[in-house]
């Protein structure tokens, strides 16, 4: 039962946002004024499993009949192949919203205040590709809470650093997920669902795709100018960060996607990962 559950939210995806939630957190901690707790880093976890179980569920739940009708989703998906009702699977959605608020409540005032309007955007973007092919960029939005949301559940104030992270993320992840689309391009044109490749055809989608790319990595740039100039760990994890995503446009051809899986998940989670594991380290020592 629980290889289900974990299955149906795409457990294993939490690797995208994971590194940068935890950079928001290492970014609070290691300010004089601020000290690490072992229950606050848990507790930032907790709102990351529990916002992130309850956005697949709900985009699993909402799409469930899409899913059933598409020949790539209909054998694969829990709730198209009876793995899991959907009764289950939006309790389940239910519960890990009342969880993530209560959590948020146990951090501080903000993060609790803040909560549902998290949950709006990152529930809302099961709704998006019904109207409008920025559905992208709505996805890339509600992944980028994560490092602002991590620095506000220590501190309980805005700054400019974590929210940096956080466009780097809206744009890294709107880039990667207009390549995963591209597999659905005409099924989504049959069913009048919106995305980047449907309005704009797979080499037009591609060329945006590495505009959101170019624009993740000036931000990255950027950031490194003005806040990380002598740190070296930061420019090597520039390097192979900006290096990975490069690669992965090469992997990708208009009429070659046999490669996407590879560019989607094992070439953007090498690249979380490096560049969050590196990018603490700098800031802790």
């Amino acid at each position: 039962m629980l290889k289900n559950y974990l299955s149906l939210i795409k457990f294993s995806h939490t690797i995208f946002a994971l590194p940068f939630a935890l950079i928001g957190f290492t970014l609070a901690v290691s300010q004089k004024e601020y000290n690490f707790t072992w229950d606050k880093l848990l507790f930032v976890l907790l709102c990351m499993i529990f916002a992130r179980s309850a956005a697949m569920a709900f985009n699993r739940y909402i799409d469930r009949d899409l899913d059933t009708a598409n020949p790539r989703t209909a054998k694969i998906r829990e709730i198209p192949n009876g793995t899991i009702k959907e009764r289950s699977a939006l309790q389940f959605v239910i519960v890990n919203c009342v969880l993530f608020m209560g959590t948020a409540y146990l951090l501080n005032s903000l993060c609790f205040i803040l909560s549902p309007i998290s949950l709006l955007v990152i529930l809302g973007y099961s709704y998006t590709k019904r109207f409008t092919a920025l559905c992208h960029l709505v996805l890339g939005l509600g992944l980028s809470l994560s490092p602002i949301g991590a620095y506000l559940a220590v501190t309980a104030q805005f700054n400019i650093l974590p929210l940096l992270f956080s466009c780097i993320i809206l744009f890294w992840v709107s880039g990667f997920d207009i390549i995963y689309a591209l597999q659905d391009q005409n099924f989504d044109k049959q069913f009048n669902l919106h995305s980047i490749p449907v309005l704009l055809g797979k080499k037009n989608a591609l060329r945006f795709s590495r505009l959101m790319h170019f624009i993740t990595s000036v931000i990255i740039i950027f950031t490194g100018i003005n806040y990380f100039t002598n740190s070296s760990l930061y420019w090597i994890a520039t390097i192979i960060f900006i290096g990975l995503l490069i690669n992965q446009h090469r992997l990708i051809k208009p009429n070659d996607l046999s490669k996407v899986n590879i560019a989607f998940f094992t070439n953007n989670g090498i690249a979380s990962i490096i560049f969050g594991t590196l990018i603490i380290l700098e800031l802790l020592f």
